[in-house]
């Protein structure tokens, strides 16, 4: 592999590969100046940066992240530059290699709490001298507003929405859409990771691949499995799949 100059130690703007997209990879996506000037949205987004900012605290250059993780150099600086989307098993080999959960990589934090108990008389915790320190509920409960809940969207069509944003970092309660014959890999390419996954479909139809065991599930179904057995996720209907999935696990 042919190695780009840099000046300076800045690392390269590399070419798309050409069987990657080149649309903006999270919502919303922050508005940066084009070539001629002017504002264009989708130059970057939440997850490149976020991605670039954890590469760079764990030493690792943009090259070597690409060479562990297995794909090109060019596809990781399109992800951090937001004109690419990585896939779902991509997204969670770059979560593995950096020691960080994949909700660390979703494009917001939504506020913990919306709403607190009324106050009892004599309750210190809600006296106006601690108004402006947050109360142990604060890291305890978690109420989204749908319009507030982080979403990651990846290539394929593949959407997560986070449901919960409580500080435990071996769960991960989402709402996922899987587009019309999007799947969870390149390919036949499966997942491995620690933990345990569960799912109920909510609309749509799932063929799930566990092993050398394969499910269609429909809408009302569940599952639950042990998703450090290699797994594979695709809609094979004719319409979006939606779910609730729930992913357990030291690094999920």
């Amino acid at each position: 592999m042919n190695e780009a100059a840099t000046s300076g130690g800045r690392e390269p703007d590399l070419p798309t590969p050409a069987s990657r997209t080149t649309d903006g990879v999270l919502t919303p996506l922050a508005a940066q100046p084009d070539a001629s000037g002017s504002t264009a949205p989708g130059a970057m987004d939440g997850l490149g940066g976020r991605l670039k900012e954890l590469r760079r605290r764990a030493g690792l250059s943009l090259r070597e992240l690409a060479r562990q993780a297995d794909v090109s150099p060019s596809l990781v600086s399109q992800i951090e530059n937001g004109k690419s989307r990585p896939s779902v098993s991509t997204l969670y080999t770059f979560a593995r290699l950096l020691n960080v959960p994949v909700d660390v990589l979703f494009d917001a934090e939504e506020p913990a709490l919306a709403e607190l108990p009324a106050a009892e008389a004599g309750d210190d915790a809600y006296d106006p001298a601690n108004a402006w320190h947050p109360s142990e509920y604060a890291t305890r409960i978690s109420v989204i507003h749908p319009s507030h809940r982080a979403h990651l969207r990846m290539e394929e069509g593949i959407e997560w929405e986070r449901l919960a944003a409580t500080p435990e970092r071996d769960v991960n309660f989402m709402k996922i859409t899987y587009a019309p014959g999007a799947g969870s890999g390149q390919g036949a390419e499966r997942q491995v990771h620690e933990g345990y996954e569960y799912g109920y479909v909510l609309s749509g139809t799932l063929q799930v691949t566990v092993g050398n065991e394969v499910f269609v599930l429909h809408e009302g179904e569940s599952l639950g499995f042990d998703s450090s057995i290699p797994h594979f996720l695709r809609n094979i209907g004719d319409s979006d799949f939606q779910g609730l999935w729930f992913v357990h696990g030291p690094r999920h």
